[in-house]
């Protein structure tokens, strides 16, 4: 980079929190001749009126990632055991010939669904992300359903609101209660914290947090609730008690606006403070006083975080926190309601990034969350198909990422599995890969967005030249496309090419009229917004009695009202402590897991105990601590922390496998079981047993 001169800002998008979706400011550094070589210095985009100029101090160290020494530059080729890490330079013909051989091979042998494109959210970009799906229609590849990150959520908030949308979450600034339910925006989200900080400065707002544990949110709060976790059903049914107990519900808006069904107050009643101290663990005299606060607060704002549906009622307790404020009516009111996302608004056409004018609906589907079970050859997965004998992997790192990380690796060492991963470091996932191939960063190629938390079309155009041989997504698949016999058109397309026209086709400016305004802003109006049109069901009713069967077949344990669904994994004997794995402040999934200002802060995988539990169980501040259940067995360090039940243990992560001793991370103990009405990992839904590692166990004794 010595070479390089300090440039212009040039304005992009943060490619990595869906509900953010950040606007940027990229420093550009430009060689002799003017051309972008990288980056330096990354900011929020001030005059975006959501980022406001503020974004999280990982994505401002963004250089670190772009000119890390360890990216991946050239295609490599397999030389030594999966998992070793042995590979050979090759070139990029090669690399796509051996690809296409083996894809080819496979599906002529087992047929095509038994090659199964696999990619998640490493991009949040519509056409670099999301185009595999072109090369997965045309060549008949198996289906992915997507339930790693927002499955449960949909569920949730379909059941009862049925539209992806609400609240302009800018309104936060004018709310007078915030609620932030299940999520830790200070870590994953801080533009929200952004929006409640004016509203404290300008009205006195009150913040109130819902987690199991103390995040750096909660320690901003007026009031944290830190329930058990899996019991936030529970509080909301409470609260809703209190509502109709103390004359707060909205009866006019609830004859209006609802179902309305009949026994609701009746089974409602039966859901008092008390009941809900025993089920949550908060003392009788919080829940009160949080339920008085919220009633009576006109301008209460619910912004609804991921982390509490994570669970196998995690359906169930987001649909019973949207009742909150159709119970109460604050839908009615400018900063009032709960917000989730927004993804409906935008009605994409996406025909040609994802090739849907080719789909086949008969192609089965493949539960991404259970890739582990998927591999080894559970037929409760494959059915009736073949194994999956080939896999094209972008944009994720399911060796860590993925639930029952044993099984996946297990998975991922079979002989007879054939791997391509497109990655941008030498990931776990990529490490058992046959083809290793560069991928290109935000900066080095273009892409379109569109935000989850907030309502900003946004573009990412190529910034910078791509260091080595690095190709982008789209790349990549039109190179295996012409060796496949892939046929379509968006195959010979650019990608800006296609943005611009999904972007038409939407109903949308094109890209040229959106890069002369930077954005464009999708907001629909107050009364869309707050349902006063209508909610997203033909009646435009909400439903306090969602029709579960409509949204998935695993819907026979789903609550009729809203309700505590006690289907979760509960402490026992055996188990007697309930672990949530939350969202590790400097790293993103298992991305910024290489960067050294990431790392530097985040220190080693740690474990968050009560210090009773410690006490109790002999650990130590700082001590090795082995945690357990029937999957297996982690060791992390221990830190003692009071802002969690007892009973309650975090492990703040994804840290990479080789962090851990063995080799193998967290999510060796979290359970790929499907949470319902239609799937969903269940990340925060673990019961173990936790003990001091065996030397530890030994000094004490002789102590």
């Amino acid at each position: 980079m010595t070479d390089l001169v300090r440039g212009d800002a040039q304005g992009s998008t943060c490619p990595h929190d869906c509900p953010s979706t950040c606007a940027l400011e990229v420093e550009v550094l430009r060689d002799a001749a003017g051309i972008g070589r990288g980056i330096g210095a990354v900011r929020g985009a001030e005059a975006n009126s959501y980022t406001a100029g503020v974004i999280c101090a990982k994505v401002a160290r963004y250089a670190e990632r772009v000119h890390h020494p360890d990216r991946l530059l050239r295609p490599l080729r397999r030389t030594g055991p999966k998992g070793s890490g042995k590979f050979a330079e090759i070139g990029w013909e090669e690399a796509l010939d051996r690809a296409a051989e083996a894809f080819a091979e496979r599906a002529a042998r087992h047929g095509s669904e038994t090659v199964w494109p696999y990619y998640y959210a490493g991009t949040m970009g519509l056409v670099q992300r999301d185009g595999i799906h072109r090369l997965r229609n045309v060549m008949r590849y198996a289906g992915q359903q997507n339930t790693i990150c927002t499955a449960l959520c949909e569920s949730g908030w379909q059941a009862g609101v049925g539209r992806f949308g609400g609240p302009d979450p800018r309104e936060m600034a004018e709310a007078d209660l915030i609620v932030m339910w299940g999520g830790n925006p200070v870590a994953t989200q801080v533009n929200v914290m952004t929006h409640i900080a004016r509203a404290r400065k300008a009205r006195g707002a009150k913040l109130v947090v819902v987690d199991p544990y103390r995040t750096g949110t909660a320690a901003a709060a007026d009031l944290h609730l830190a329930l058990r976790p899996g019991t936030d059903g529970a509080l909301a049914c409470a609260v809703m008690h209190i509502a109709f107990r103390d004359g707060f519900a909205d009866r006019d808006y609830i004859a209006r606006m609802s179902d309305a069904p009949a026994g609701l107050e009746a089974h409602l009643a039966a859901r008092g403070p008390d009941w809900a101290s025993a089920v949550t663990g908060l003392p009788v005299e919080q829940i009160e006083a949080f339920a008085r606060l919220y009633c009576t607060t006109e301008r209460a704002y619910i912004r609804c975080g991921y982390g509490f549906s994570r669970s196998r009622n995690g359906a169930a307790s987001l649909h019973a926190v949207t009742c909150l404020p159709t119970v109460t009516g604050k839908w009615r009111h400018r900063g009032g309601g709960a917000f989730w996302s927004n993804r409906a608004i935008y009605h994409w056409d996406k025909t040609l990034i994802e090739g849907l004018d080719a789909r086949d609906p008969s192609i089965r589907m493949l539960d991404q969350s259970r890739i582990g079970a998927v591999l080894t050859g559970d037929r409760r997965d494959l059915g009736e198909g073949p194994p999956v004998t080939a896999l094209l992997i972008q944009n994720t790192n399911p060796v860590v990422v993925a639930p029952a990380s044993g099984k996946v690796r297990r998975g991922f060492l079979r002989d007879d599995l054939f791997t391509v991963v497109h990655e941008q470091f030498m990931t776990d996932t990529a490490r058992h890969a046959d083809i290793v191939l560069p991928a290109t960063m935000f900066v080095e190629h273009d892409d379109l967005y569109q935000s989850g938390g907030h309502s900003h079309i946004q573009l990412g155009p190529k910034l910078v030249e791509p260091p080595g041989e690095c190709r982008s997504n789209h790349e990549v698949l039109q190179g295996l496309a012409q060796r496949l016999g892939a046929e379509h058109r968006g195959f010979r397309m650019t990608a800006r090419e296609i943005a611009d026209w999904t972007l038409r086709a939407s109903g949308w400016p094109g890209w040229d009229d959106i890069a002369a305004k930077r954005w464009h802003d999708a907001a629909p109006d107050f009364a869309t917004a707050h349902f006063e049109t209508g909610f997203g069901h033909p009646d435009g009713r909400f439903r306090f009695a969602p029709d579960w069967a409509a949204i998935g077949d695993d819907h026979a344990a789903m609550p009729r009202l809203p309700d505590h669904m006690p289907a979760i994994d509960t402490a026992s004997e055996a188990h007697p402590f309930r672990m949530v794995t939350a969202p590790a402040r400097q790293f993103l999934n298992t991305t910024f897991t290489e960067t050294p200002g990431s790392r530097k802060r985040e220190v080693r995988p740690t474990a968050l105990i009560h210090p009773r539990d410690a006490e109790r169980l002999g650990i130590e501040e700082g001590g090795r601590v082995r945690l357990g259940n029937a999957q297996g067995e982690v060791v992390v360090t221990a830190k003692l922390a009071e802002g969690q039940q007892e009973g309650v243990v975090i492990v703040e992560s994804v840290w990479p496998n080789p962090d851990f001793e063995g080799g193998i991370g967290i999510n060796l103990l979290v359970s790929d079981d499907r949470g319902p009405p239609k799937g969903g990992a269940v990340f925060h839904d673990t019961a173990v047993w936790m003990r001091p590692a065996v030397e530890q166990v030994e000094r004490l004794a002789a102590e």
